[in-house]
């Protein structure tokens, strides 16, 4: 029954991470980057482009990014797997309409136009405010969300399918070069390059709060787990993490008992997910988790 209580509480936990992170990660966007026209990358920047290049008026930022996030999703489930789809899928519902209620306060009519920053009586200081602390949101917003255990998807979709495609090209890589293409797109499409590289502050500091909240600033983490369920662990770690362990022989320094020992490296993305395998076997289990400074070898940065 407490394994029950316990994994309810994770699940619990960990769902409302995602949605408070996804609220967070709208509310930065809609209020303070896009209507700026601040390029940041992902869905929010291929969006402004889109709204530059088609002139119709009903092809709106917010109608843009909801038609991309869905058909993202649809494309991540059918290539990249049932796993990656449902880590995605909370931001996908949540994230679009939030974007469009969000929006609707950068409104000199609305709340009295607090949220409208143009008009402000600092508004040559609102710009880079706006790409400072909208920064800050979006880190914040995505940092959130990795901790429980899912995924702001987007275009990070598009980065996973082209290293599906390109073994050796790793994800990192992908995702950097997916967020790239947008601002590189907004430099002559906006034609503004005081904009742009506004625009290139607020994505450092989005990456700066991920760092720093989600691993505080480590990109890997190793855990050592003592438990009678080692098997069981073992095999849900090779499974569902893709990773594979080192089991030894350990004895306790007061009991003397001898027990076994799992060591485990694994990505920052996947630490909510051991801990729910760890706690769906062994909810007593002895778990110590380090954060990687450097990792060699295969899968990892050599």
């Amino acid at each position: 029954m407490l394994k029950s209580k316990t994994e309810i509480w994770n699940l619990t936990k960990n769902i409302g991470l995602v949605i408070l992170g996804t609220i967070i990660l709208a509310f930065g966007t809609a209020v303070l980057i896009i209507p700026f026209n601040l390029v940041v990358g992902g869905m929010s920047g291929f969006a402004i482009i889109i709204d530059k290049i088609i002139p119709f008026e009903f092809i709106t930022v917010d109608l843009t990014i909801t038609v991309m996030s869905w058909t993202l999703f649809l494309i991540g489930f059918l290539v990249l797997g049932k796993t990656f789809a449902m880590q995605t899928l909370i931001s996908t519902l949540f994230y679009p309409p939030l974007i469009t209620l969000f929006s609707k306060l950068v409104d000199p009519n609305i709340l009295d136009g607090v949220f409208y920053l143009a008009d402000s009586p600092h508004s040559e200081l609102a710009l880079i405010i706006s790409a400072i602390f909208g920064g800050v949101l979006m880190g914040t917003g995505c940092a959130l969300a990795f901790l429980g255990g899912g995924s702001t998807g987007g275009t990070d979709v598009i980065a996973f399918v082209v290293c599906k495609a390109f073994k050796r090209l790793s994800s990192s890589v992908a995702v950097f070069i997916t967020d790239a293409i947008p601002i590189v797109l907004g430099i002559f499409i906006l034609k503004d390059l005081i904009l742009s590289l506004v625009g290139i502050i607020s994505v450092f500091v989005s990456a700066l709060m991920i760092d720093k909240i989600f691993v505080g600033g480590k990109k890997a983490l190793t855990a050592q787990i003592i438990s009678q369920k080692y098997d069981a662990i073992n095999e849900d770690i090779i499974n569902r993490l893709e990773r594979t362990s080192t089991i030894t022989d350990v004895t306790g320094g007061y009991s003397k008992e001898k027990k076994k020992m799992l060591l485990v490296t694994f990505s920052i993305r996947q630490y909510s997910e051991l801990l729910n395998i760890i706690n769906r076997h062994d909810p007593t289990a002895f778990v110590t988790v380090h954060r990687a400074h450097e990792i060699y070898g295969e899968d990892w940065t050599r």
